[in-house]
């Protein structure tokens, strides 16, 4: 056989082997975004706690710490999400952040104030990344490649790289991975790129999914005296 053909044949093989690869990856994230449209549509409730940690390198090393308790609930189309911080950097701060009606609101606890960010809405696809989501609405925000199936915490979970479509997001994160239970569609761990040498990394553990919320796990803890302010 001649060098020439040789080579056709080998780029040949190359080709198949490549083009076979990329096949079962779709097919892998077709099946992984078909189970999430199965859990998401009997997807009512979570509750987990959780630890967030965000790093950064630039210009100096620098580590904070947010423990605490998060809520999510989907009642239709509608969607809340409550993290209720209780502790930073191992001191007591409370801090409630709430998603609810496209508004993203922080309660300040210690100073008794009411921050409302008006333009959230478009972080919604964040917010509610991992928690009842179905793979329908995953594909129409995020661009997604699947890394394959792990075992976290003795969970089977599939492991998603995201890119948001839509720019202002993907401008405060470049990249997300997610670990994800498709069973459940509620993820494990979470990997933030926020640019910049800043990163969060967002584990969750004790989760509960369709149980009874506390009835103030969304509600603001306001009185006579609580400020407001709108940004």
């Amino acid at each position: 056989m001649s060098p020439r053909k040789i080579w056709i044949r080998v780029a040949m093989v190359t080709l198949l082997a490549l083009c076979g690869r990329s096949l079962c990856a779709a097919d892998d994230l077709a099946r992984v975004l078909s189970e999430l449209d199965k859990a998401a549509a009997n997807f009512h409730t979570t509750s987990a706690d959780f630890e967030f940690d965000t790093y950064q390198t630039d210009p100096f090393p620098d580590k904070d710490v947010q423990k605490g308790t998060a809520y999510y609930e989907r009642k239709g189309r509608g969607f809340s999400m409550a993290a209720h911080i209780s502790e930073v950097n191992g001191k007591p701060v409370p801090k409630v952040y709430t998603f609810a009606d496209g508004q993203f609101k922080l309660d300040d606890v210690m100073n008794n104030q009411v921050v409302t960010y008006k333009r959230a809405s478009k972080f919604e696809s964040y917010v509610m990344l991992g928690f009842g989501a179905s793979g329908k609405e995953l594909a129409g925000k995020w661009d997604i490649k699947d890394d394959g199936p792990e075992t976290l915490d003795g969970v089977k979970i599939e492991k998603l790289e995201l890119v948001a479509k839509d720019t202002t997001v993907r401008k405060n994160f470049p990249k997300v991975t997610v670990w994800m239970d498709t069973a459940r569609a509620v993820s494990l761990k979470q990997v933030f790129d926020e640019g910049q040498g800043v990163s969060r990394v967002c584990v969750y553990f004790n989760i509960k999914v369709n149980e009874d919320l506390p009835a103030d796990a969304f509600k603001l803890k306001t009185d006579a005296k609580t400020t407001y302010q709108e940004q």
